[in-house]
């Protein structure tokens, strides 16, 4: 386990730049500055609604922002070391954050500033987390090889199974199933039975860790994303779940360790589209059945770009380590237009531009 741990680790200090670089990288005039959401680097975000945004990183704090108002709501304070993961439960108030501080914070929105609910017993750092689709039961993975699943009303841990070398990086509920998908450093995916608290599928092992996953709305595909350094591994791949471990396609093109991947939301008569972020500072948009790249954008100066999330078919937020969270456009057409915050595509491809950074 000693070789897993030293392979995969986010330091942030690592890719920060110094207040020189930030300003020889400064973003396209028209990219609108709004309130900062964070101090030092973004870990995770996530849509809580249409327009607000949740997001947690290297300064502790879960934040809820309206990023279409460009303003905080709500600055929850309760671990004590920086956040890696949040959650919400689409429908509700509810918020749930993982944390280095091994520990899992469950909030609500409607109900002041102190947690909830408190998950306890992980002894490592918290980096999966799932929320069945019933919003009844809450799954936790952690770099201590545990996958923990827990009744979210009484805070209690129901089932709990070690793995060896099962170092979760993230976890997924699969929408309208009993199934929880999850990947790990030692380089596998494996699909979880919630009723029985058992592996029922392991992929084949990728060639690196696998860092993030993400499952399609109707369930039936899968995307992972892998680690890597100068463009060796660093792709997603596109799985079949109803075929457990058949490999469809792969999304390459990116230079260094792809972060995030995540399924868009179609448009009325759209083709179905994967995003992918990377620590080579740019986001890609691929056609998900052709691996096409649609189009990139380059953050030149951001540092890792380490979780996405879509709210639309045409807006996506980023979090970065550098440069706090970004509101990404999509559009149809072609911009040759280059440079930070400004993407490029082909005639047939995607406009990927920022509009504003907070």
């Amino acid at each position: 386990m000693g070789k897993l741990q030293s392979k995969f680790r986010k330091r942030s200090e690592l890719y920060r730049t110094s207040q020189a670089e930030k300003a020889d990288n400064a973003f396209d005039s028209q990219v609108v500055q709004y309130e900062p959401s964070h101090q030092g680097s973004i870990n995770t975000v996530t849509t809580l609604s249409p327009g607000l945004c949740v997001s947690g990183g290297s300064d502790q704090a879960v934040v809820v922002y309206d990023w279409k108002q460009g303003r905080m709501c709500q600055s929850f304070q309760g671990h004590n070391r920086e956040v890696t993961k949040v959650l919400c439960y689409h429908g509700s108030t509810w918020i749930f954050s993982a944390s280095r501080d091994k520990t899992v914070l469950m909030w609500d929105l409607n109900q002041g500033d102190e947690p909830i609910q408190e998950f306890c017993g992980h002894e490592l750092v918290v980096n999966g987390l799932a929320v069945s689709p019933d919003g009844r039961k809450l799954c936790s993975g952690s770099r201590d090889n545990w996958m923990c699943l827990w009744d979210i009303e009484s805070a209690k841990c129901e089932h709990r199974h070690n793995i060896s070398r099962n170092l979760v990086t993230h976890v997924c509920w699969v929408p309208g199933s009993s199934s929880v998908v999850q990947t790990s450093e030692d380089k596998t995916i494996r699909v979880w039975d919630s009723r029985v608290w058992q592996v029922t599928n392991t992929f084949p092992a990728k060639q690196y860790i696998q860092t993030h996953c993400d499952v399609s709305p109707n369930g039936n595909y899968l995307v992972s994303s892998s680690n890597g350094f100068g463009g060796q591994g660093c792709e997603a791949t596109l799985w079949d779940l109803r075929q457990p471990g058949c490999k469809l396609v792969e999304y390459r093109g990116h230079l260094e360790t792809t972060a995030c991947c995540m399924f868009l939301p179609v448009a009325h008569g759209g083709a179905a589209q994967v995003a992918t972020s990377s620590h080579d500072s740019s986001i890609k948009i691929w056609d998900q059945n052709s691996a096409v790249c649609l189009g990139t954008l380059s953050l030149d100066g951001a540092g890792p770009l380490v979780s996405l999330a879509p709210s639309d078919p045409t807006n996506l937020l980023c979090a970065s380590f550098n440069s706090g969270l970004h509101h990404i456009q999509l559009g149809q057409g072609s911009n040759q237009a280059q440079g930070s915050g400004a993407g490029s595509s082909g005639a047939d491809g995607v406009d990927i531009k920022v509009v504003a950074r907070f």
